[in-house]
């Protein structure tokens, strides 16, 4: 008698506790699973070797595959066709994205079916019934995408049909509440899984008024300027963005991710933060950029000499440090 076929399934890892019980409920089901997760510049997450779902697909003993996110993704998160959540968060558009790209995975791996850690009624964007549905079409994957969390609440799948899994052992998860996915953690030895709270930076206030101010002043969008955006203090004058390190990392980070019209600022002597001045070339900008690198440093006086330059910080002006009231309308919030 011919064995049974052992089932395929790619798995959206992220790391957190969702997606780990649903990959788990998969594993326990006899399903084999291959995970595919995605590492997006506006993740505050950690490192690429040492991120939630590296960690996640180690303790499940699963192989993972891991996906930049960088210039056809920024285009979804500066048009999403449906439109952004709360902030700047294309929900839906991104996770059409993802599936999108999980399918082309599963053409290589050979998978019959696609699982994910949703939770209906959890997101107010992208996890009630219509988005879910919705969601599943734009991805072209309908009939053949399981969420096994809330599957015995959402219509049978194409897996449940054909007995690949069984239904019965499927969860009912409605809601935002996750005592019952901690419970179930417990119970099958998920440890260890990142708090549910933040993580996408594009849900963000300060992140998102930063990004927009980027964004309509014409400014490429790029991993780049996504990590600029992520650190410092930033103020706008004119077409010129000015950004400050709050401390000695900053300042290192700023340093590197300079490009060759950028210009830097430091106070001489003291201690000073590292500026970074982007854009056309101008005397009020340089003089601007100058005078809130004084305000900040620990420098006293009413005229302070800054240093700057492209290559170098061979240049220098004498400048009076910015008002508080200057600060205010530069800043940007």
């Amino acid at each position: 008698m011919a064995s049974k076929k052992r089932r395929i399934a790619v798995a959206l890892l992220s790391g957190g506790l969702d997606s780990t019980l649903a990959a788990k409920l998969m594993i326990d089901q006899g399903v084999a699973v291959e995970a595919i997760s995605f590492l997006s510049p506006f993740s505050s997450g950690g490192s690429r070797e040492d991120c939630a779902a590296v960690r996640a697909a180690s303790k499940l003993g699963v192989r993972l595959k891991l996906v930049d996110l960088e210039d056809d993704y920024f285009e979804v998160v500066k048009n999403p066709k449906y439109g952004y959540g709360k902030n700047l968060n294309p929900c839906i558009d991104c996770k059409i994205f993802m599936l999108k790209k999980a399918k082309e995975y599963a053409d290589v791996v050979q998978a019959d079916f696609f699982v994910t850690g949703e939770v209906l009624g959890q997101r107010p964007m992208s996890q009630y019934l219509k988005a879910l549905n919705l969601i599943e079409q734009e991805a072209g994957l309908e009939g053949k995408l399981l969420r096994p969390l809330s599957a015995r609440l959402l219509p049978e799948t194409e897996a449940e049909r054909k007995g690949w899994v069984k239904r019965k052992l499927l969860l009912d998860l409605r809601g935002r509440g996750r005592r019952r996915q901690m419970d179930l953690a417990e119970v099958l030895g998920i440890v260890g899984y990142p708090s549910p709270a933040g993580g996408c930076l594009l849900t963000e206030p300060l992140f998102c008024v930063r990004l927009k101010d980027l964004l309509e002043h014409g400014e490429a969008l790029s991993l780049r300027s996504v990590s600029l955006l992520k650190i410092g203090r930033h103020f706008r004058f004119g077409l010129n963005m000015i950004i400050v390190g709050r401390n000695e990392k900053e300042n290192q980070e700023l340093v590197a991710l300079k490009s060759q019209e950028d210009y830097l600022f430091e106070v001489p002597d003291c201690g000073s933060p590292t500026t970074l001045l982007s854009g056309p070339e101008n005397e009020e900008a340089l003089r601007a950029a100058a005078s809130i690198t004084a305000r900040y440093s620990d420098a006293k006086g009413k005229k302070i000499l800054v240093m700057y330059g492209c290559r170098d910080l061979g240049l220098s002006l004498i400048v009076s440090p910015s008002s508080d009231k200057d600060l205010e309308k530069m800043r940007v919030r």
